[in-house]
């Protein structure tokens, strides 16, 4: 049942990306007055089609859709979807209808601005739909996230031999003061950080990062996680321990006769004494108290610690408005640098590139309508900046080869456009043969 939730997200998802991202094409081609002969969600690659307006039982039951200009359909491979612009060399490569003369509602008489702006008609939609998903997700929900101001970190093995150690508070990478705890690793290996400035009891230090270890923070997880102190906010009703005399605002110092400064530094000892009744070190005001205490059989004591630097904020819909463009902006300038990063080859970020497999992780197990959004929201953004690479196939592509246009009064041939096209794709099915691969060597790992 959880797969098959993840499957239904990932098709929900993605038919929305896709429909909004050709409806951007759509909508810039009406507008200047290009024929669209194609709408097609999903490839219809050999002609089979689920769905179509001008099949013959659909036109049947709804007759005055199949006199409409444009087809709309479903098509049975879900790579994807197309909007089939009429006088366009596009990834349907037909070149037929090019060698007619060229008539004034098709693609190729239009000016380079036009055709400029209906390719990026769809890029311009994911960006928009973005917005309006966190403009929505901020007036509905809020935000909260962990600050990075007076929050420590707790280190792995790959965060200490860069130099880092638990109990440091990152001050900044460079000249950029992070803001949200969450993005300290994704801010390290996005910017190109050479040195990070920490302060490290009670002292400001150097941190001079070493290059050649970034491939190492984009494949390792976890490297900062939040350093907890191990102090009592309330006790779950629960707990074993719910009666054990445990008040607000204990500090627990040693578990079992071993030092405790963290809630991570606990977790170990806990669980080595699962099911067990065990000794713990408390400072409470001036006092130091030993309580004996019961652990579950997971390894907790059921209690909730107190959390640094949560920062809350609830916003009407139109101050989330401004906030929603800048979510929008910072996304799509955090995945341009994630994708400088893919085509750094020291970096081995390419092996991070991932398929419909990895889009399928992200999502919950179980529906949540802001997780659901979020990500959506993240998606948009990724689909709009995939596009945007210059690429022939792809948006971006087009738009290159339009700017050429624009600045040398020189438009490339038909015939030059339709080799490219075919060299994009090649491109493309090489991209996604990698990104599947990536996925299938994380699923046998």
């Amino acid at each position: 049942m959880t797969v098959l939730l993840k499957i239904l997200q990932v098709i929900l998802a993605l038919s929305v990306l896709i429909a909004i991202h050709e409806a951007g094409h759509f909508t810039f081609a009406r507008i200047f007055g290009i024929r669209v002969d194609k709408f097609f969600l999903f490839f219809d690659v050999g002609g089979f089609k689920l769905l179509s307006t001008k099949s013959g039982w659909f036109s049947k039951l709804f007759p005055r859709l199949k006199n409409l200009e444009t087809e709309y359909g479903i098509g049975w491979l879900p790579l994807g979807g197309y909007c089939k612009i009429c006088g366009m060399v596009d990834e349907s490569l037909d070149m037929e209808s090019l060698k007619k003369e060229p008539q004034p509602w098709e693609f190729r008489t239009k000016p380079v601005w036009q055709r400029i702006l209906v390719m990026s008609g769809g890029v311009l939609f994911n960006f928009i739909l973005a917005i309006i998903l966190y403009t929505s997700i901020l007036s509905i929900w809020g935000d909260a996230y962990i600050s990075n101001k007076g929050t420590g970190i707790y280190v792995n093995k790959l965060a200490y031999d860069m130099g880092f150690r638990t109990g440091d508070e990152i001050l900044a990478f460079d000249d950029y003061v992070p803001e949200d705890f969450g993005m300290l690793q994704a801010d390290l290996a996005r910017r190109d950080v050479r040195k990070a400035t920490v302060l490290r009891d009670g002292d400001t230090l150097d941190l001079y990062i070493d290059q050649s270890m970034l491939g190492d923070v984009i494949s390792t997880p976890g490297m900062f996680d939040v350093a907890v102190p191990f102090v009592i906010d309330t006790v779950l009703e629960w707990s074993s321990n719910a009666s054990a005399g445990l008040v607000h605002g204990d500090r627990v110092v040693g578990i079992a006769g071993e030092q405790v400064t963290y809630v991570q530094d606990g977790r170990a000892v806990l669980g080595e004494n699962a099911g067990g009744v065990v000794p713990v070190d408390i400072i409470r005001d001036s006092d130091t108290l030993c309580l004996a205490l019961q652990v579950d059989s997971l390894g907790r004591l059921g209690v909730n610690t107190v959390m640094p630097g949560i920062v809350r904020r609830e916003y009407s819909f139109l101050s989330a408005i401004p906030s929603g463009f800048k979510m929008t902006f910072s996304g799509i300038g955090g995945y341009l640098r994630d994708l400088r990063l893919v085509f750094t080859p020291r970096t081995e970020a390419y092996k991070s590139v991932g398929s419909f497999i990895a889009i399928g992780q992200v999502f919950p197990s179980s529906w949540n309508s802001y997780q659901f959004l979020s990500i959506l929201a993240i998606l948009s953004v990724m689909l709009g900046v995939m596009n945007l690479i210059p690429i022939p196939g792809l948006d971006g592509g087009h738009i290159l080869f339009g700017f050429y246009e624009l600045f040398t009064r020189r438009k490339p041939s038909d015939r030059f456009m339709h080799a490219a096209q075919i060299i994009g794709m090649f491109i493309l099915l090489a991209l996604m043969v990698l990104a599947f691969g990536n996925d299938i060597g994380r699923l046998i790992r």
